[in-house]
């Protein structure tokens, strides 16, 4: 299967901010230093000329035309009529404090709450946005026809590979979640053409999880890379790439926000498959439920 297309700048369902995050680290320090005025404030970008958001990011008008181009851009004009329109949907919560994911020293519990919330729930709404459907749909075609399933996950993002290998199983779906690099090695080794390996990194950079994805996808299994950044070495071994869409505040980077997205994007994969056979989905479903129903406090099952 061939690795999907990336999404142009001018298609991006997720909105022109998602998109210019996710492609930041793969930008010259120059270029970076353009992006992020533009993803800190869209409105105040795009009233600036291009002599003056050169001048705020210290760098010439030439490195912001490279900008505009390696985001997708035609040139500086489209890049301001483009985030015009992004500030205009934008919907700031009723306290801009909490905006930007930064916690201000001397921030008092109910700014941190409301900060976290607000980030968390933006990171879960925007990855849902630029999720291609159509990808989607063969991802899900894949696993639903696979003969095993390996999913990989190093830190926060082996979490989300747990659960992914657990929801799976509980459908009856051959599925395995090995934390260790040798273990993970050994298993990819053994897959085939017909199954399909799973590889998870917020960062896209985690080399554990990209050398056992390559292992998977040399022996022939399908590969599938869920990251946070488009152009990340990760996707260079994936048959699929899927996109989170997760800005972290302070104190938690590449930990919480990211996970949560990353969840949403294995929720909606779950579901999928599980709709894809929807009596024998709850069946299983059914009778994993019976089996720990004893475990439960208050069960009327007595246990044999």
């Amino acid at each position: 299967m061939a690795k999907s297309p990336k999404i142009s700048a001018s298609h991006e369902p997720g909105g022109l901010i998602v998109h210019i995050s996710g492609l930041l680290p793969s930008l010259s320090p120059a270029e970076q230093r353009v992006a992020r005025l533009v993803v800190a404030d869209p409105a105040d970008a795009a009233r600036r000329t291009i002599t003056d958001l050169a001048t705020a990011a210290a760098t010439s008008e030439a490195t912001v035309i490279r900008f505009c181009r390696s985001v997708g851009m035609d040139g500086y004009p489209q890049l301001r009529i483009r985030l015009a329109a992004e500030a205009a949907r934008r919907i700031e919560p009723p306290d801009a404090r909490v905006v930007g994911g930064d916690i201000p020293p001397g921030a008092d519990l109910a700014q941190i709450i409301a900060t976290i919330a607000f980030n968390d729930a933006r990171a879960v709404e925007e990855t849902a946005e630029q999720l291609d459907p159509a990808v989607c749909e063969q991802v899900v075609e894949a696993i639903g026809g696979a003969g095993r399933i390996d999913v990989y996950g190093a830190g926060a993002s082996g979490f989300v590979a747990s659960d992914f290998q657990q929801k799976l199983h509980r459908i009856g779906r051959t599925a395995f979640y090995f934390p260790d690099v040798h273990t993970a090695l050994t298993s990819a080794a053994l897959l085939g053409r017909g199954d399909v390996a799973v590889g998870i990194s917020h960062t896209g950079t985690t080399s554990d999880v990209i050398e056992v994805l390559e292992q998977a996808r040399a022996r022939g299994a399908t590969t599938v890379a869920l990251t946070n950044f488009p152009r990340s070495p990760i996707t260079e071994v994936a048959d699929f790439v899927l996109t989170t869409a997760a800005r972290e505040t302070t104190y938690r980077s590449g930990a919480m926000a990211s996970r949560l997205a990353q969840l949403t994007v294995v929720d909606c994969l779950f579901v999928g498959v599980a709709a894809r056979n929807r009596a024998r989905a709850k069946k299983a479903l059914e009778a994993t439920a019976e089996a720990v129903q004893s475990h439960r406090v208050g069960s009327t099952r007595r246990r044999g």
